[in-house]
């Protein structure tokens, strides 16, 4: 497997080529970028624009190894407002197309939400009629995400909707595509369940990972932590996944930052995944 780090666990503000060469100093392989409304890759970057910034990253020997996005948090496929579900559809449209330009294979979806309790006024929607837009919508983005040889990986987020790792697989089979499947993210499944079983039932569908800690004591945000830290059992989550073939990008997201010093978390937690990946023993060559 491959070591990368999404981009959000950077300083806040951090320019894209500083976030990668401090990704390449602390040892990592890939950097997972964002698509974000504007700034360096915005919805208005430009083709030409998207492509410099893969080569220059490439060129200091990195990959982009998938393209994030926040925007889904602002518009839903599963919204009761049809705009708003057009304009969530053509994010990701747009994020198809983006990560076709720099080379990333996968994008991480996330296709609406039954209701989100830490987006303060977040409406709430019907769970049936969440399902069935969302179904509806990531059908019609199937033929889009093969024409651009891209992967729509669904995360697993704290949107009260896919559960549970039998509902999201029967979300992806029912899509029927090879280019749908589960972005999985290790540290969001711990406050309710066991990310070593969701590994195991979505076996093969899965297009990335996203590794997290989670302290189900500590509760809510408040609960993610540093790797190691937490409850997740990496070892028999790293069994599962050499079970299932997974071969490709396990990618930390660290949110939230450290208060102080807050560049000590990229270097920690690629000496934390050294150890969780066995390319060393306690962080000593």
């Amino acid at each position: 497997m491959k070591k990368g780090i999404n981009i959000w666990s950077f300083p806040e503000g951090m320019p894209i080529m500083e976030c990668a060469k401090l990704a390449r100093k602390a040892g990592f392989e890939g950097l997972e970028l964002s698509l974000n409304e504007s700034g360096e890759l915005g919805l208005a970057t430009t083709e030409q624009e998207v492509r410099s910034i893969a080569r220059q990253i490439r060129e200091l020997g990195l990959e982009i190894s998938s393209l994030a996005t926040g925007l889904y948090w602002g518009s839903w496929m599963t919204s009761d407002s049809e705009a708003e579900r057009i304009k969530a559809m053509d994010i990701c449209k747009k994020q198809l197309e983006t990560a076709a330009a720099l080379g990333a294979d996968t994008i991480l979806v996330i296709p609406g939400a039954v209701g989100v309790d830490f987006i303060p006024g977040s409406n709430v929607v019907d769970y049936e009629k969440a399902y069935e837009r969302a179904q509806e919508a990531v059908r019609k983005l199937a033929p889009e995400a093969e024409q651009a040889g891209v992967n729509i990986g669904i995360e697993n987020v704290w949107n009260k909707f896919l559960l549970s790792p039998l509902e999201l697989r029967g979300f992806i089979d029912s899509i029927g595509s090879p280019f749908i499947g589960s972005y999985f993210d290790v540290g969001n499944v711990v406050y309710a369940g066991y990310p070593e079983q969701w590994v195991r039932i979505l076996g093969k569908r899965i297009k990335k990972v996203h590794f997290k800690d989670y302290r189900r004591e500590a509760g809510g945000l408040h609960g993610f932590v540093d790797l190691l830290a937490g409850d997740v059992d990496y070892p028999t989550v790293m069994a599962a996944l050499r079970q299932t073939g997974y071969d490709g990008y396990v990618t930390a997201e660290m949110i939230p930052n450290y208060r102080h010093y807050t560049e000590q978390i990229i270097y920690n937690t690629s000496a934390s995944m050294d150890v969780i990946l066995g390319r060393t023993a306690f962080g000593i060559e």
